[in-house]
């Protein structure tokens, strides 16, 4: 396998996921100076999640018809405008506007740079390709409150945007150097009606999802955004099963493969949405520590992530894929139930020993999850497919925001007062049912299910190419 290229798409997408949850410890010195509310300024957060799930849909059908390589270079590029512009916002709706702006970036960098993956990467070294790709996602969210807080304590807010710029230029040259050429295909004409059933499907769900959990806005705004979003999934299936090209083929799930790693893939990312949201709460709420303490104690699930890459390929060649994801969803749930019993006493050994397993446990799931999608996809598929499965994971983690939202407030509704350490014990509690959820689907799967890819009990004559 030719490292370079899952480095630089696994920097880029890197960039682009801790940039979703940097500003979250800045949003106090950004609302000052933009003379704002820190719970208006959350609009900035919205904004670019809905952005994410507009733009992430039409994502594929760009990259076939432009070329997959131009495309990511195009997206980095408007995400480093849109940095810059956040830096110079004076206003909250230019705030708002330039968040959008790189939301647009960002949601051409995922799909897009798994698919340079899936067109340039043997079959046999997908699992490690992948583990290189899935570590942005899960190293991210831990890294960027911490390095939002450093930033905004020791130099200015208007540097987290600013270090994307030499970041960006740097990935568009070595793009321009390493990844190789991905041509154009011909591609059916843009599925409009669908493009606008699907945007506004996956951006009501994430926008009312995110006012609901994160209210900038009357909760009555989230839940009618949230029931537009669902109606309107609701006609771009009836919409996909009459067109002839639509935008995402619902054909795909006839593909148990893929059906299995997007439904199990689904559950585990929507608990694992809602752990970076919980985790630093209840470390400052229940532990009194600082945000930046709370950011550096999380920052050790990192590692485990780091980790996983160094022995995935060999790890799902020799236990295959079912047994792999079965031993990590059951494991990822063990340890985020763990968190339920941590008291301010706990030792914060045993705590980061704790988020560490937990780390290495989700990375593996993840890692394994997002090599089996791909494992039984036709090439030509590959764009929808990629599409698919970002717009599902966007609104799994927007979900699970949501629900760890839904289980604190109801809580303390029900127990009347503050937020106190117990709810968050329930919170983690609950979370930790649906990882262990996630098991279910992957108990379907044949004991070779995905073999081509993760090598175990591979036939040695089995094609070795790119994903066909």
């Amino acid at each position: 396998m030719n490292r370079i290229v899952p480095l630089i798409l696994a920097v880029a997408l890197f960039m682009e996921q801790m940039d979703s949850t940097v500003i979250a410890t800045a949003l106090p010195a950004i609302a000052a100076d933009l003379q704002v509310g820190p719970i208006t300024l959350k609009l900035a957060l919205t904004a670019y999640m809905v952005a994410l799930a507009i733009f992430i849909p039409v994502s594929g059908w760009m990259a076939d018809r432009y070329g997959a390589k131009r495309i990511f270079r195009l997206a980095i590029m408007v995400f480093i405008i849109g940095s810059v512009l956040c830096a110079v916002s004076g206003s909250l709706l230019s705030f708002v506007l330039s968040r959008f702006l790189q939301g647009m970036g960002g949601a051409m960098m995922t799909p897009v740079g798994r698919l340079v993956l899936l067109r340039t990467t043997q079959r046999s070294e997908l699992v490690s390709a992948m583990a290189l790709l899935t570590i942005p996602a899960l190293v991210g969210p831990l890294t960027g409150p911490p390095i939002g807080g450093f930033i905004t304590t020791y130099f200015s807010w208007h540097w987290i945007f600013l270090i994307n710029v030499p970041i960006g230029f740097a990935g568009i040259w070595l793009a321009s150097l390493y990844l190789p050429d991905v041509p154009s295909r011909a591609t059916p004409p843009i599925d409009l009606l669908g493009f606008f059933y699907v945007s506004v499907a996956a951006s009501g769900i994430v926008f009312g999802l995110s006012v609901v959990s994160l209210p900038a806005l009357p909760p009555a705004i989230g839940i009618g955004a949230t029931l537009i979003g669902i109606l309107a999934a609701f006609l771009y299936v009836a919409h996909a099963r009459r067109h002839p090209a639509p935008l995402l083929a619902l054909s795909l799930f006839s593909n148990a493969t893929f059906r299995t790693a997007v439904v199990a893939g689904a559950i585990f990312r929507t608990a694992g949405g809602a752990i970076p949201f919980l985790m630093p709460l209840m470390l400052q709420i229940g532990f009194g520590l600082t945000p930046f303490q709370s950011g550096m104690t999380t920052f050790i699930g990192a590692i485990g992530a780091i980790t996983t890459k160094f022995m995935a390929k060999r790890v799902f060649a020799a236990a295959g894929f079912r047994t792999t994801l079965l031993m990590a969803a059951v494991m990822g749930a063990a340890t985020t139930a763990a968190n339920a019993f941590f008291m301010p006493g706990t030792s914060y050994a045993v705590i980061m020993t704790f988020l560490l397993v937990a780390g290495f446990c989700r990375s593996f799931f993840f890692t394994g999850i997002n090599a089996l999608g791909y494992a039984d996809v036709r090439d030509d598929d590959a764009s929808q497919a990629t599409s698919t499965s970002s717009v599902l994971q966007q609104v799994s983690l927007a979900l699970g925001v949501a629900l760890a939202a839904a289980i604190l407030e109801t809580s303390t509704h029900l127990r009347g007062g503050e937020l106190q350490l117990g709810d968050f014990h329930m919170a983690f509690a609950v979370v930790a049912g649906l990882s262990l959820l996630a098991a279910i689907p992957v108990l379907g799967l044949a004991r070779n299910a995905g073999s081509a890819v993760s090598g175990h009990l591979r036939d040695p004559l089995e094609d070795n190419t790119a994903v066909k």
